[in-house]
């Protein structure tokens, strides 16, 4: 569980949910998908990531890492999408969104899912699609610079600074990655309605944003028939509405 100790006044006192996202990012969708299906009330703070809202001193002292999404609960910080979705379900377990049995096996797709996203998800979701929206300037580079200490994102961030593009070797990576984890996904489908089967969990709600995220940026998805009737069953839902369309309705529009 990420839980980051922090001196912010602002955030000590605050009561409830707070939710600290944005509208493009994957790793939020997943959180709001989550608040949603609880039916829980959450305060939004949103932060524009083309404006570059989270390079602050403000945000950094709130999320060492400058990313969204943040979770505030009754003053307690909570970072890493995955873990704020699992923290959630076991907070506040009605509805449940994990099995009953074999549980270890959706947290290996939390964990899954979480590990791809630096090495595979950004670079090919920066090199495809948002990679000059989101370009730094001079002075938001020497500002992220200073405030980053996670060497991981620092180095990625540094890959498409001023105005570099990502290496041809470094975007087949990706798509390596991400190959082998769709292949998996397909395979686990079959016959399946959910990941673990009948039951709607908490792994579905942390791969579905990475299919409309990445989809939007052109992946070939028409060649995983599963993965696509998987991914079609989520418009009917609520949380996918409000957690995903209602703030990006289409990201190959972003």
């Amino acid at each position: 569980m990420a839980i980051v100790a922090t001196a912010d006044d602002v955030v000590k006192p605050m009561t409830g949910l707070h939710l600290y996202h944005g509208d493009i990012s994957n790793c939020s969708m997943r959180v709001r998908m989550t608040l949603e299906e609880k039916g829980l009330e959450w305060t939004s703070h949103h932060l524009d990531l083309k404006k570059k809202e989270n390079i602050s001193d403000e945000y950094f002292a709130l999320n060492p890492n400058g990313l969204v999404p943040t979770l505030v609960h009754d003053g307690v910080v909570h970072i890493e999408s995955n873990d704020i979705i699992d923290y959630l379900d076991q907070t506040f377990p009605d509805p449940a969104l994990r099995p009953a049995d074999n549980e270890q096996d959706m947290l290996e797709w939390l964990e899954l899912a979480a590990s791809i996203h630096v090495p595979a998800i950004k670079p090919y979701v920066y090199a495809t699609m948002i990679q000059k929206k989101v370009q730094k300037t001079a002075e938001e580079e020497a500002k992220y610079n200073q405030l980053q200490k996670n060497e991981e994102l620092k180095s990625f961030h540094a890959k498409h600074a001023g105005g570099k593009a990502f290496k041809s070797d470094e975007l087949e990576t990706s798509k390596q990655i991400l190959e082998e984890c769709f292949v998996k996904l397909e395979k686990t489908l079959e016959g399946r309605e959910w990941i673990m089967g009948d039951q709607y969990t908490l792994a579905d709600i942390s791969w579905i944003p990475v299919h409309f995220v990445l989809i939007g940026c052109g992946y070939p998805f028409d060649r995983y028939p599963n993965i696509t009737r998987w991914a079609n069953a989520f418009s009917s839902r609520n949380s996918f509405r409000k957690g995903i369309t209602d703030w990006c309705a289409d990201f190959s529009k972003v």
